[in-house]
């Protein structure tokens, strides 16, 4: 959390997660334009530069495929979590992969044509009625300039003055760009394939991100199953024993939304599952000094008032609880913000 905007709020887990990111891919570049010449026939070598071209797209398609799996690898198990404080990074950079990818391809190219590149690039290849020659080159331009305008709104100025849902939805954009990088490759690349290589990178890579995303899909759809109904309305939200010490117990909601029930102590404490920046999941924080942190990117909210301590402003809904016997009832009605809820005291039930 940070009160004033600064172009990037550098940590030492932010520098070394770049530091290990960017050496990950120099020994991918540098392994790729070693190996990559003895997988090829004799008399089909590459020269350096069409390697390099080959080297920097394969790097920027396996990075997209990896930052795609974070989000799911974050929802099955919390150990991956560290790797979705930094994805913006890991965004960023790929981007500037997929950017060296295009600048290879203008400068070999189309740096010597007697049109103009951008007239050269759309006009030497137009067999858009044969599936074997299909035009691939647009394909990769879309999903670059998807990237492009990602990379450049992947800070918290562009996320408050869009707002949390529109830029959570420009965002989600980045499936586009993958599909269509597939596409790029399979009309591009693939054509010229002398091995197994890049199918099994990009049908290898494309298989194991659905399965991740369809595994935490099921594990939220499991989740998802609201408890009975009262005749007052309130929900039968689970049982103390359902909700571990400083961690929440989420509820999902009739309207799509979903609650964090929190236990500190001897006292439970109702809040917004979804955070004021960007949605995170609140109820797979922690909860510290009586407030609980966004697994996302550390916001902090007070479980009595859902507020951000001072100076910070944000701020989500508390909600109302109350028990019968061991069962915990939530009130499914959010208090207009900033209200404060004195916690429920669980004394012996929760023993």
């Amino acid at each position: 959390m940070s009160v004033s905007y600064r172009p990037v709020g550098w940590t030492r887990s932010k520098i070394v997660y770049d530091a290990v990111l960017i050496a990950g891919i120099g020994l991918y570049l540098a392994a790729f334009m070693r190996s990559a010449p003895r997988g090829r026939p004799a008399g089909t070598l590459l020269d350096d530069q069409s390697l390099a071209i080959k080297a920097y797209g394969s790097c920027a398609f396996l990075l997209l495929t990896l930052v795609l799996m974070i989000g799911p690898l974050a929802r099955l198990d919390a150990r991956f979590l560290p790797l979705l404080y930094n994805r913006r990074h890991f965004g960023v950079i790929t981007c500037t992969v997929a950017a060296a990818h295009a600048m290879a391809v203008f400068d070999w190219y189309f740096a010597y044509s007697p049109l103009s590149p951008w007239v050269a690039l759309f006009a030497t290849d137009t067999t858009w009625g044969d599936l074997r020659g299909f035009p691939f080159i647009p394909f990769g331009l879309a999903a670059f300039l998807i990237l492009l305008v990602l990379a450049a709104t992947s800070h918290d100025f562009w996320l408050n003055f869009l707002t949390p849902p529109v830029w959570k939805s420009l965002h989600m954009s980045v499936y586009a760009a993958y599909g269509l990088a597939v596409l790029h490759v399979a009309f591009g690349a693939f054509q010229d394939a002398r091995n197994a290589g890049l199918p099994v990178l990009v049908f290898g890579g494309s298989t194991v991100l659905v399965t991740l995303h369809l595994a935490a899909a099921w594990r939220e759809h499991r989740l998802d199953r609201r408890g009975p109904v009262d005749a007052t309305g309130w929900i039968a939200a689970g049982r103390i024993g359902d909700v571990p010490a400083g961690r929440g117990l989420v509820v999902p909601l009739a309207d799509g939304s979903s609650v964090a029930i929190f236990r500190e102590g001897d006292a439970l404490s109702a809040i917004s599952n979804l955070c004021a920046h960007q949605n995170g999941p609140l109820g797979e924080g922690r909860l510290r000094d009586g407030c609980v942190i966004c697994p996302w990117h550390g916001y902090e909210y007070r479980l009595r008032d859902g507020c951000a301590p001072a100076p910070f402003t944000e701020r989500v809904a508390t909600y109302k609880l109350k028990l019968e016997a061991d069962m915990i009832l939530l009130d499914p009605k959010p208090n207009p913000l900033g209200t404060t809820v004195e916690p429920i005291a669980i004394g012996e039930r929760g023993r």
